[in-house]
């Protein structure tokens, strides 16, 4: 499918903490920038994709809304952030396979006024975790960083740097929501969650919606190229019982894959728009993917040489529309120059990645 499928559209809603709409009004309004920015008729979608963690809107009632009559190939895809990057792999193979040539994908929640994710599941496995101080996320990737900071002797300055190079970059952001500068004394004075992870190193909850159009490459030939996208994983972070390192996320078991498949190397890259759930994910996937070697990681993140790493912000200062958003800054990157787009999705030990490329 390499190169058969182009981005063509990019839209999103406002980002807010509480934004006074149902998701059906945000995934729509995101949807129709998109195909104003694709230059797409709603009447020419033939294919719908969005992810959802119970906190969505179903595709037929977008479909409905943007008044697409005949609908082809559509699915709401369980999933949370390691969707980010593998729903354009979704959508590539539709495209590559003839069952689409215009793919609107979307993702829509209010997670800050309505269901917010760091709160404590009920399902069978929490069941045995929480009695043990492991209520939702973020103490299970937070004893992970407490790991990996050990291992590399990483420290909180290190941390500090990428939530403070992430507000750097959103400062030119209208859309971010976080845009003030990061002082590392405002730094530390900010209480943990649970240790390592302070307030700031933890993405934010958002309510909002990104939307893509994916097209046939010969729809829109000078649009970004989705070239590669692989997805999977290993055992690691979400399965610590299971795992020899607690600290192994999904760019861990990816990486290989991705370099594998896409014939490319780290150096092609210069644009990496990284899933920063949290902050101890930058450096540990700037090391996986090869694009900085763990002896320089702390060196190198100290003198902020990671600028070019979710340079609108990322979802610690953008905003949190389940790194979707981060998949419109890829396209954004490529327009303005760019040559190539690393994209990531994260959800423990299993992910996504996808690379992206700007037309010859």
């Amino acid at each position: 499918m390499r190169g058969r499928a182009a981005v063509a559209g990019i839209g999103m809603t406002a980002l807010t903490r509480r934004s006074g709409r149902t998701e059906l009004e945000l995934a729509v309004e995101a949807s129709r920038a998109a195909l104003a920015d694709a230059r797409v008729a709603a009447g020419q979608i033939d294919a719908i994709l969005s992810y959802h963690m119970n906190d969505s809107v179903p595709v037929v009632q977008v479909a409905r809304a943007l008044r697409i009559e005949k609908l082809g190939w559509h699915n709401d895809i369980t999933g949370g952030g390691t969707q980010a990057a593998s729903v354009l792999g979704d959508a590539a193979m539709l495209v590559a396979c003839g069952l689409a040539r215009n793919v609107l994908v979307y993702r829509a929640l209010n997670g800050r006024s309505g269901k917010r994710m760091n709160t404590v599941s009920t399902g069978p496995q929490e069941l045995f975790t929480v009695p043990y101080g492991m209520a939702g996320p973020i103490p299970m990737f937070a004893m992970a960083a407490q790991r990996y900071l050990h291992e590399t002797g990483l420290t909180e300055e290190h941390l500090h740097a990428v939530v403070a190079q992430s507000r750097d970059n959103a400062a030119a952001n209208p859309r971010a929501l976080r845009r003030d500068p990061l002082p590392l004394r405002e730094y530390l004075a900010r209480p943990y969650v649970c240790s390592p992870l302070r307030t700031v190193d933890c993405c934010q909850e958002t309510d909002g919606a990104c939307a893509l159009v994916v097209r046939d490459v010969r729809l829109a030939p000078d649009a970004p190229r989705i070239h590669t996208v692989v997805r999977g994983g290993g055992p690691g972070c979400s399965s610590m019982d299971r795992s020899p390192d607690v600290s192994a996320i999904f760019s861990a078991h990816l990486a290989p894959m991705l370099w594998e498949a896409s014939g490319m190397r780290p150096a092609d890259v210069d644009a990496a728009l990284l899933y920063d759930a949290y902050s101890w994910l930058v450096p540990r996937q700037l090391e996986d993917f090869g694009l900085v070697g763990r002896a320089e990681l702390g060196e190198f993140l100290l003198r902020r040489g990671h600028a070019a790493v979710n340079p609108h912000g990322g979802l610690l200062s953008e905003g949190y529309v389940h790194g979707l958003n981060n998949v419109a800054q890829a396209v954004r990157e490529l327009r303005a120059g760019r040559e190539t787009a690393l994209v990531t999705g994260f959800g423990g030990s299993y992910g996504s990645a996808a690379l992206l490329v700007r037309p010859c």
